[in-house]
């Protein structure tokens, strides 16, 4: 009874220490001084309680131990819920405040693409698809200057996280020294979905507890999984329950390994679809994540939401403005996601690179209990590798448009952006089909 009640609680602790590495990378630390006297002081009671004494019967001791630990666990719970800061403590000082990805105008650069996803990238530009030149164009993106005035967080594909710079400098170290939190993408990718209208299903779950440890050790701070929702092919019931279920198994998989998730159900802008057709998918595909999610015990202030924008296919012949896009979206967010989720990450999803910072902006010109931000990939690569195009000599030139593109987008976080000021692409990056 003793070694299984003992287990019981040192678990329950691991589980609160998980959840303080998820607050760190949301930048939920703070300095909080407490001496070791008073914890000492505080703690010694008990401990005094548990001891067995002369005569005393064994099960007293039983007792008493029991209580022990699981009051102290009480209170390590409830001062965790009442004060983020708060971490076990009696045994740890804490670290400053850090740069996070939730800060007022910053935002995440997703360069997170399969190795096949870059390689059709990299031979659109001319440039032979091996592992050497992904790392080259990996290298241009991570070691931007000043990269993370407006980028908390970049989302990596599993062999960029253990990549270096040419001169042998790990990937995660020069996104440290900037304060960009690496992240990592632990999906396995779509495959189709059996007995249904061409729809898709998500892989990873196997395994994915051990692999999502081994990020972490590697210096990975936060994770996103990817799940789709066609409406053209429907969407059906069950494609839209293994996207939201699969969505909630991953992100408590990962919470419990320290990781922050990012949850990412997309509707895809394949189709002719009406933006008041997006709405009503997404209502369903976003009340059923959450369901999931909170079936599933995930902490809401301890994970992202990277949804789509509310808007209308690619195909639609009937185009919104950013501000119906805005409003659309927001309602949307209003009516299905919890306030207390730490932050909204918007994929571009095959938006242009100006829509997709304009329909940013809009929606930070109005009232939300959320940061709402970006999650961008080809809106914020799309003219940095068409400019860099394998030429080292075009390295610089192509680092500038990405700090710009994501200077822009710090400005819509804030709903501060001026188009009349911006060189932003309005090109569509929309691939039909597109796999990730």
């Amino acid at each position: 009874m003793h070694s299984m009640r003992l287990r019981w609680n040192v678990e329950a602790f691991e589980r609160i220490s998980v959840r303080r590495a998820s607050a760190r990378a949301l930048g939920r630390d703070s300095i909080f001084s407490l001496s070791d006297g008073i914890s000492i002081r505080l703690v010694l009671p008990f401990f005094f309680l548990a001891r067995r004494r002369k005569g005393r019967p064994q099960k007293y001791s039983s007792f008493f131990l029991s209580f022990f630990l699981s009051f102290f666990r009480r209170i390590v719970d409830v001062f965790y819920s009442q004060n983020d800061s708060v971490f076990f403590f009696f045994f740890v000082s804490f670290l400053s405040q850090q740069q996070n990805m939730t800060k007022p105008g910053k935002g995440i650069l997703a360069m997170d693409e399969s190795n096949a996803t870059c390689g059709s990238r990299l031979e659109g530009v001319g440039v032979e698809n091996t592992e050497e030149n992904r790392r080259r164009y990996r290298e241009l993106l991570i070691t931007t200057p000043d990269l993370g005035k407006h980028i908390g967080g970049a989302i990596l594909f599993e062999e960029t996280l253990y990549q270096s710079t040419k001169d042998g400098k790990a990937f995660v170290d020069c996104l440290n020294e900037q304060g960009i939190y690496p992240g990592i993408k632990v999906d396995k990718g779509l495959r189709p979905l059996a007995n249904s209208n061409g729809e898709s299903w998500c892989q990873g779950l196997d395994g994915l507890a051990d692999r999502a440890a081994e990020y972490y050790k590697q210096g990975a701070r936060f994770c996103k999984w990817r799940s789709v929702v066609s409406i053209p092919s429907g969407p059906s019931k069950i494609a839209v329950t293994d996207c939201a279920y699969g969505l909630a198994r991953y992100a408590a998989i990962c919470q419990n390994a320290g990781l922050v998730p990012i949850v990412e159900p997309e509707i895809l802008l394949d189709g002719e679809h009406t933006l008041e057709e997006t709405y009503e998918v997404a209502s369903a595909v976003w009340a059923e994540t959450f369901k999931y999610l909170a079936d599933n015990n995930v902490m809401f202030d301890r994970m992202l939401l990277k949804p789509s924008m509310v808007g209308p296919g690619a195909d639609c012949p009937k185009r919104n403005t950013p501000e119906e896009v805005a409003e659309a979206t927001l309602k949307m967010l209003n009516s299905r996601v919890p306030p207390a989720t730490a932050g909204i990450m918007f994929l571009s999803g095959g938006l242009s690179e100006l829509d997709s910072t304009l329909y940013l902006n809009a929606m930070n010109q109005q009232p939300n209990p959320w940061h709402v931000s970006f999650s961008y990939a080809r809106a914020l690569q799309n003219s940095v590798i068409k400019t860099w195009a394998g030429d080292d000599a075009m390295v610089g030139k192509a680092q500038a448009i990405l700090s710009r593109r994501a200077e822009e987008n710090g400005l819509a976080q804030l709903g501060k952006f001026n188009p009349d000021e911006s060189l932003a692409n309005t090109d569509s990056t929309f691939q039909k089909n597109y796999v990730y």
